[in-house]
């Protein structure tokens, strides 16, 4: 298969669909905050910060459809419920950390684009 734009995201590749999965607003925050190990929901709306509880467990969700994310439920009481990467999610923890990496040597950057442009740099959630 071409690495070429054109062929590798045609509407039918694989490859796209794993991009729409991956590149939804909260997915790649919610995988890397899943990288060091099982977090419960609580937990994990707190690491991230700024994502609501509902959009959390839709974001949960779609990743556990996408077998990215297992959920775990113990039989306990009070009852308790974990996320973890699955051993497929495991495999974006390195080029997470890449774009992490990236990200903060050239927020700052995008930050003084954006404030030249005459815009204003987007928040944590991504929006305006």
């Amino acid at each position: 298969m071409s690495l070429r734009p054109g062929t590798v995201f045609l509407a039918d590749c694989p490859a796209r669909l794993a991009i729409e999965v991956i590149a939804s607003k909260w997915a790649v925050v919610t995988l890397f905050a899943l990288s060091d190990g099982p977090l419960r929901h609580g937990e994990l709306a707190e690491l991230i910060g700024g994502v609501s509880r509902k959009v959390l467990t839709q974001t949960l969700r779609r990743l556990q459809a996408n077998g990215l994310v297992e959920r775990r439920a113990y039989r306990e009481a009070p009852p308790r419920v974990e996320y973890r990467l699955t051993e497929l999610g495991g495999t974006l923890t390195e080029p997470i950390s890449a774009l992490t990496a990236w990200a903060r040597s050239h927020g700052e950057a995008i930050a003084t684009f954006h404030e030249r442009a005459g815009g204003s740099a987007p928040g944590p959630a991504g929006g305006r």
